[in-house]
């Protein structure tokens, strides 16, 4: 279907996708690990199910299963702001967000990695780190 810096996505069914995740944008594949389990924590509807992991010209990619979501409109970044400030997320650059008491960056929050389908957000494609503080909790 598509592919970005980090991933391939193909689509499996009308049902769902598969992604191909090279952790490219982590330091290691414990910090993509922790990614996915915070995605699934804060976004249930777009869990990520870990089937296993792929090697292909010598890239290790880790292979995840989504729902597939079809939109109905396109997405206000407005409404995905308004959405995390009031669930303690703070806009601080761009499409990227810091929740400072959680200790936890959510990050890459566009227009195609949000998609609105019947005015409901679907976060299909977040980039989540883990700071000190989330540590020292």
């Amino acid at each position: 279907m598509s592919e970005g810096a980090e991933q391939k996505v193909y689509l499996k069914d009308t049902e769902s996708v598969l992604k191909l995740n090279d952790s490219i944008y982590y330091n290691s594949w414990k910090d993509y690990l922790y990614n996915l389990l915070l995605h699934n924590y804060f976004f249930p509807d777009t869990a990520y199910d870990l089937i296993g992991f792929k090697k292909d010209n010598e890239i290790l990619y880790a292979v995840v299963q989504q729902s597939y979501v079809s939109i109905t409109s396109n997405t206000d970044l407005d409404q995905v702001k308004e959405f995390l400030i009031l669930n303690g997320f703070k806009n601080n650059r761009n499409n990227d967000y810091i929740n400072t008491e959680l200790g936890i960056i959510l990050e890459d929050l566009h227009d195609e990695n949000v998609l609105t389908r019947n005015e409901v957000l679907y976060f299909i494609d977040t980039v989540f780190y883990l700071t000190q503080a989330f540590w020292n909790k």
